[in-house]
């Protein structure tokens, strides 16, 4: 048995029936990770002695025949945003390198009283700002499915892991489409809640009002369980939510006959043939099941990517500005005045992106452009929350594909940053509403073996009104066990 490649409901079973241990799946993880990670590089740091402490713990209980916790013996893996204390954890950049956090992520945190064993950090671009993973300060991730492909950003390196049976399940977050995006590539199932439904205390800002934690798993179950453990209110948090968690878990077999699936024009204009059959069959397969299929518009959609990015560069401007060399991390060897050591420190120890996004960011702020850009970037925020709104007045759930194009090439678009934004045009809108999110797997592209084009996963969006994670899991649930993922 390859204990690498089970999900969360296989793990548990075997630990229940005492056919495994949770040392022993930690272990698994481990060395397939020594013999996997050199070519797939989804990993900036390992802390196996906490895993196996845990697992140690996890196994002690199973022992005594206590209940065990719902995550227990799970092998995760956690993005380098998000703080693990006593784990380096460097946002993937250099001006981080050597940070160690004194405390944990909240969501870090309730995994680990749920049972789960952290197995790592994974890469990511530089402060999650990219789409391919190939921002990192460190070096790029590869796709599992294609090596020579980006396994898409910024969460590449957690969507990665999964997908090379790396972890059994990754956190990730998602500021414009960071964890549904590399979901798609890797064919992963990839969620983020709506806006405040899991606590950002220890993720590392890059644009607040957008920033989201979220899970990765093999299954629509898997990702139901980690929401289910992280989700909740956290007085850590300012712009946490104070609104109950339903069973996410107990929603999954809930009949989908009769729910109203909405699908927006504006998101199949410029798609690529091949992403746009495998949706089409998507959505045919929602309507076997016995939905009703609902044409609505969403006519602000056009303008979302550029609203995104002015606000998201806007707010990663007012975040970084914390790095100074002063209080923590890289401080630069060399300077005259206090203005030169900040010059230089940020000089080295930002990549081409982050400070790509930190001058964007600093011009739409500035004297003469706050009315001009922000402030107009805010109020097509503004429209496109009605949107959405009005369009759950009509419909359950929504459906778009995640990303345009399937995994493209390393290096393929890193000379032109307006084509890499636009992988992100189907999904930072929701990130914008706060309306929570998923991707699923739906078949993979066709493919040319004679070209040494392959098969690539294809993956399938769909988006629910404000705290209606339920039935967007229901939903995806019901597509998955439908054989979504076979759609040829």
């Amino acid at each position: 048995m390859d204990l690498t490649a089970l999900d969360t409901t296989q793990v548990r079973e075997l630990l229940t029936r005492k056919q495994v241990s949770a040392e022993e799946l930690v272990r698994a993880h481990l060395k397939r990770i020594e013999e996997n990670d050199a070519s797939i590089r989804a990993y900036l740091a390992l802390c196996p002695e906490r895993a196996l402490e845990q697992a140690k713990r996890i196994d002690r209980l199973i022992a005594t025949g206590e209940p065990l916790p719902a995550l227990a013996g799970v092998p995760i893996a956690v993005k380098d945003v998000i703080l693990t204390r006593g784990v380096r954890s460097t946002c993937a950049s250099k001006i981080l390198a050597n940070f160690i956090p004194p405390y944990d992520a909240t969501a870090v945190s309730r995994i680990e009283a749920a049972g789960a064993c952290i197995l790592g950090k994974t890469n990511c671009d530089e402060f999650a700002m990219g789409s391919s993973t190939e921002n990192s300060g460190f070096f790029p991730t590869r796709n599992p499915v294609d090596p020579t492909r980006v396994p898409g950003g910024s969460s590449g390196g957690s969507a990665a892991a999964v997908a090379a049976n790396m972890a059994t399940v990754a956190l990730g977050s998602d500021t414009g489409g960071s964890i549904r995006q590399p979901a798609s590539f890797c064919g992963n199932v990839g969620m983020m809640g709506t806006y405040g439904r899991v606590s950002r205390f220890g993720l590392v800002a890059f644009a607040s009002s957008l920033d989201h934690i979220g899970p990765f798993g093999r299954t629509v179950r898997d990702v139901a369980r980690v929401l289910q453990v992280i989700a909740g209110h956290d007085p850590k948090d300012s712009t946490s939510a104070d609104v109950p968690v339903l069973d996410y878990e107990a929603a999954l077999d809930r009949e989908i006959k009769g729910l109203k699936i909405g699908v927006a024009e504006e998101y199949f204009a410029g798609l690529s043939p091949e992403i746009g059959d495998n949706i089409q069959k998507g959505i045919e397969l929602l309507a076997k099941l016995g939905c009703e299929i609902v044409r609505i518009s969403l006519p602000h959609t056009e303008y979302a990517v550029p609203c995104y990015y002015i606000i998201a560069t806007a707010e990663a401007s007012s975040n970084l500005a914390r790095y100074d060399g002063v209080r923590y991390g890289f401080r630069a060897p060399v300077y005259g005045d206090l203005r030169e050591m900040y010059e230089k420190t940020r000089d080295a120890g930002f990549g081409t992106e982050v400070k790509r996004r930190i001058m964007l960011g600093t011009y739409v702020l500035s004297s003469g452009y706050y009315d001009a850009y922000y402030l107009k970037a805010q109020r097509v925020r503004t429209l496109l929350t009605r949107d959405f709104q009005e369009a759950f007045d009509e419909v359950d759930v929504i459906v778009t594909p995640t990303s345009p194009i399937p995994a493209f090439k390393l290096g393929e678009k890193l000379d032109d940053p307006l084509a890499m934004y636009l992988a992100d045009i189907y999904t930072v809108t929701a990130d914008l509403a706060g309306i929570p999110g998923i991707s699923v797997p739906c078949g993979r592209t066709k493919g040319n073996a004679s070209a040494g084009e392959p098969a690539l996963p294809v993956g399938m969006q769909l988006l629910a009104k404000h705290f209606d994670e339920a039935r967007l899991l229901q939903v995806a649930h019901a597509f998955e066990m439908a054989g979504g993922s076979e759609i040829s």
